[in-house]
């Protein structure tokens, strides 16, 4: 069955932006959507994986290893001919056990033959695509930890049984939630790249036009997503130029400078406010094709990369996302 088309969906234009730029730079740290039930959250990045080109993997490896990860990893990369695969998109659920997200040993080769073999988890299976937890906020924080751990290192790490396997694991992590059902650690939210915001859409025209998109995709998926795939395409093309343009942009002195005065203005813990702009920032310039990282990058970015980083003021009602604009405002006008 056709997906939703990443083109096709309105009204989160945050969140569409987030997802994009972690598309860009998977070096971010991943993405944190939190937001009311049923506002497409795990339908927009189930969307932009499937709109991404094939990887190149050899046959033969169970992680999908690309030529440099066989070159890197002799030990658990197989080799063979090399073949085209969809980018992986993985579901963590909520009642996953350490060794299925992991890996674990082999029980059955060890049965059969004596010897020591590892089983690849989830870890694993999502290298070089999309880690997807749903209600994150839910799962329990020694996992989060580990989570967060390997997608900041890109590798794996499993001793355990007398195992020591060591493979890669770079993937996107894409976490969401309702504040509701309850709330991250700050600890471990401050380490997602990004947060967004996703709230039900107010006005009658948006909601109509979800209604109709919703319904013409149902009623003929193929059809849907044929119409939509030019402007997959658009998005796709900019998606390739972004990343390719990523290296050769370098944020001048005065956007470090904003960067630095606006994480202060917030009052935003540690550094990795200012490292997360910039990077976020220099992303978005990409992705737009900009010759160069520009303050309005910067705005455009601020809220989704510092609103999970600021300390609670609770002589302050207005949230974090209002505190950021008025420091915005007070700081560029």
């Amino acid at each position: 069955m056709a997906k939703f088309p990443f083109s096709a969906i309105v009204g989160q234009d945050e969140m569409k932006q987030a997802l994009l730029i972690a598309a860009v730079d998977g070096s971010l740290g991943g993405v944190m959507v939190f937001g009311d039930r049923g506002t497409g959250k795990s339908t927009a990045a189930r969307a932009l994986a499937s709109l991404l080109p094939p990887i190149t993997a050899h046959a033969n490896c169970p992680y999908g290893g690309s030529k440099e990860d066989a070159e890197r990893y002799p030990d658990v990369c197989g080799g063979g001919p090399l073949r085209k695969r969809p980018v992986p998109f993985v579901d963590l659920p909520l009642g996953a056990t350490e060794d299925r997200v992991i890996g674990s040993l082999d029980l059955e080769k060890a049965l059969r033959s004596g010897e020591k073999g590892f089983e690849p988890g989830l870890l694993a299976k999502a290298h070089r695509g999309f880690l997807y937890i749903d209600e994150i906020n839910l799962l329990e924080d020694h996992l989060v930890d580990l989570l967060l751990d390997v997608a900041a290192s890109g590798e794996n790490v499993v001793e355990r049984e007398g195992l020591s396997v060591r493979h890669p694991a770079k993937f996107v992590l894409i976490g969401s939630g309702n504040p509701e059902e309850g709330e991250l650690r700050p600890q471990l939210l401050d380490r997602f790249g990004l947060s967004v915001e996703v709230r039900t859409p107010e006005d009658i025209e948006t909601r109509v036009k979800i209604m109709r998109l919703v319904a013409a995709s149902e009623r003929d998926p193929e059809g849907f997503a044929a119409e939509w795939a030019q402007e997959d395409a658009k998005i796709l093309k900019q998606i390739a130029r972004g990343k390719a343009k990523l290296a050769r942009l370098e944020p001048p002195e005065n956007i470090l400078t904003d960067a630095a005065h606006l994480c202060m203005a917030v009052g935003a813990d540690g550094l990795r406010g200012e490292l997360t702009l910039m990077r976020a920032a220099r992303a978005l310039a990409a992705l737009e094709g900009a010759r160069s990282v520009k303050r309005e990058h910067l705005i455009a970015v601020a809220p989704s990369a510092l609103r999970h980083r600021l300390r609670r003021d609770v002589l302050d009602e207005t949230g974090s996302t209002a505190r950021i604009s008025r420091a915005i405002d007070e700081l560029f006008g």
